[in-house]
């Protein structure tokens, strides 16, 4: 049995709080036994949830809190005005060592700008990235900056490929991780200033497991040529949206295909097997989480929209996160990188 883990929830946050968050820690609670769950929402809501899952309830502590971060609240609102809110409690949890990592579905601009308030960044760390993981041909990668940083220069996108490499390994459990630089080109002297620079920083970097290929392109994403894509936050927002809209449309058009004749159906009820297997293989509940990688503490951002089987998947993020170790992974690496660049990491 491993160690006894402590998740902070904002059991307020998400579309369909606090239903989804206290049936999302249930499910997680039959995958891993050594958790106990710190529930931070409004008691009237939150305690007749938790009466009707008894088994859940004997391994649960509720703090009562009375405001509320919504998804419309601006980061630089809800910092100043929600000291008392679930979000923020739930984080102040993981630095009062009460928690060992925090979980919310609620909005993310606020939850990273409270827990990078809160929890500050590590040594060697200038910006956190936020990070998430998806399928692709080959396997599974993982893909950073999300949407944290729009603008980013060199040392930031270096800080990325080695804080992606550490997920790769305590996450995906890739033992020798590829990383690759998103561009518009695989040639050495196509993209910007930015990716230029990091590119020939990551190339003589030595000492961290894997292998850095140099520059991808967008079809490379799901292809799986790389464990690890490196990006600002703009770029790899807009990929990450593009790609699930994609994933939206070839459904759809799925759906009116299989509608379009009684032949159709016929072949749809034939191929249901098949095409449930599809479905749960691309099934976004499977990859939800996104982790703000960089921070002194594990901090896993769900889905607002997700259900409890996806919640159940965040808290799960969170849980391979604290099993191994990602955190101190993620410092013994940044000490690497800084003697095996030199002069170079002193930004770093």
């Amino acid at each position: 049995m491993s160690a006894s883990l402590a998740i902070s929830l904002d059991a307020m946050g998400g579309d369909n709080a606090p239903e989804m968050v206290v049936r999302g820690a249930d499910i997680a609670r039959r995958r891993f036994p050594q958790c106990r769950f710190l529930f931070f929402g409004d008691e009237a809501k939150v305690r007749p949830l938790l009466d009707s899952l008894p088994e859940l309830k004997k391994v649960s502590t509720l703090r009562h809190t009375v405001s509320v971060v919504t998804m419309d609240d601006k980061p630089s609102q809800a910092l100043r005005s929600g000291r008392g809110s679930s979000m923020r409690l739930s984080i102040d949890a993981v630095h009062n060592g009460e928690a060992d990592a925090i979980v919310s579905a609620g909005n993310t601009g606020a939850l990273m700008a409270m827990a990078k308030f809160v929890l500050k960044t590590m040594p060697g760390i200038d910006r956190p990235a936020i990070a998430s993981f998806f399928p692709t041909l080959r396997s599974e990668s993982v893909m950073l900056d999300l949407g944290a940083n729009v603008q980013c220069d060199a040392d930031n996108l270096v800080q990325f490929a080695v804080m992606g490499n550490v997920f790769a390994r305590t996450v995906l459990g890739v033992r020798e991780p590829t990383v690759g630089l998103l561009n518009v080109g695989s040639e050495e002297l196509k993209g910007h200033d930015a990716v230029k620079v990091a590119h020939g920083i990551l190339r003589q970097a030595t000492g961290l497991p894997g292998k850095f290929i140099g520059f991808v392109e967008g079809d490379d994403i799901t292809r799986g040529t790389v464990d690890v894509i490196v990006t600002d936050g703009f770029t790899g927002n807009v990929a990450l949206k593009s790609i699930e809209g994609a994933v939206k449309l070839y459904s759809h058009f799925l759906r009116q295909t299989f509608k379009s004749s009684w032949m159709a159906g016929l072949g749809y009820l034939l191929a249901r097997p098949a095409m449930n297997a599809l479905r749960a293989r691309v099934d976004p509940r499977r990859y939800n989480g996104a982790i703000f990688m960089g921070l002194n503490g594990v901090c896993v951002k769900s889905h607002g929209g997700t259900d409890a089987f996806g919640f159940a998947n965040a808290i799960g993020v969170a849980v391979d996160m604290l099993t191994n170790g990602t955190i101190e992974k993620m410092r013994q690496d940044f000490a690497t990188m800084t003697a095996s660049t030199g002069p170079q990491a002193a930004a770093l």
